[in-house]
């Protein structure tokens, strides 16, 4: 199944609700332990000079606690107390994937667009959550206090994507600058990719066994890739001079902007499965130089 197209649930919920104060239990937890790991992804960056990218995160960590008050409200004006966290019986999704957590701390190319489309990614998660267990709740009041609350994270999804629409703007108009007032003009994904075949070839050289067959397989990967993207996205020829892990990342950011951009199904299936590609490469390289 193409990237992105897969289930937004990693796992079926291993229950259904049986109450209304095991929803609003479980909706505090959720929206608590969100503003958690955003809170502490900002204290990173801050530590890391990478001031743009609190702001972002502060910002989410505020969203995610005005969350937190508005369960509590809810569930105050419909139980007449507030969310009992010894009623949640098992785990929910992670409101922050543990590996993209560790992507924030590390990445050299993270920036507040794709800060944003791991937000919207979060939030959709959450929607998908919610409205599987209004489709599978016994209970009249349970059903539709989980229905509320996939529409309300619907609502979180479509601000975010507002959000990132802006961050993706401004980043272009910066990119665009940049490239503008190099000295070479700007290079497409095919050029990035050949370069990257280059970087790779020399990676082959200087491994053995398995890991050589790897870099080999990559680089393989990585020709096919450069003759379907002649043409596409912009980079400033500086990039050409990046490591091979920047490069990759690099272009996992353009195929995904890509698909996300696209009007018409053949431009989408076609970048989603380059996304695909591009991310499973990530991984491998990130594993290679690791070594």
């Amino acid at each position: 199944m193409p990237f992105l197209r897969t289930s937004l649930l990693s796992a079926e919920p291993r229950g259904v609700l049986k109450s209304l104060d095991e929803l609003f239990a479980l909706a505090h937890a959720m929206e608590q332990e969100a503003a958690n790991r955003y809170d502490a992804l900002a204290e990173d960056m801050r530590r890391q000079g990478k001031d743009d990218l609190a702001d972002v995160f502060a910002r989410l960590a505020a969203a995610e606690r005005e969350h937190v008050d508005s369960v509590t409200q809810w569930s105050q004006m419909r139980r007449g107390k507030s969310p009992d966290p010894a009623l949640v019986r098992w785990e929910a999704p992670e409101a922050l994937d543990p590996e993209v957590a560790a992507e924030v701390k590390t990445s050299r190319l993270m920036t507040p667009y794709r800060a944003l489309a791991m937000a919207v990614r979060n939030e959709e998660r959450a929607f998908a959550f919610w409205s599987y267990l209004a489709a599978y709740s016994l209970d009249p009041e349970v059903k539709k206090a989980s229905e509320a609350m996939a529409k309300e994270e619907l609502g979180h999804v479509a601000t975010l994507r507002k959000e990132r629409r802006r961050a993706y703007h401004r980043q272009h108009e910066q990119d665009s600058a940049e490239a503008s007032a190099a000295p070479q003009p700007p290079i497409d994904a095919r050029r990035l990719e050949l370069r990257l075949v280059a970087q790779l070839g020399e990676l082959e050289q200087r491994l053995s066994g398995p890991a050589a067959v790897r870099a080999r397989d990559i680089r393989q990967q990585a020709s096919k890739m450069a003759g379907a993207t002649a043409g596409f996205g912009t980079f400033p020829a500086s990039m050409e001079r990046e490591d091979p892990l920047e490069i990759a990342e690099a272009l996992v950011d353009v195929y995904l902007d890509g698909a996300e951009r696209a009007s018409d199904a053949v431009s989408v299936e076609s970048l989603q499965q380059l996304a695909e590609q591009a991310i499973s490469r990530l991984a491998w390289l990130r594993s290679l130089l690791a070594d």
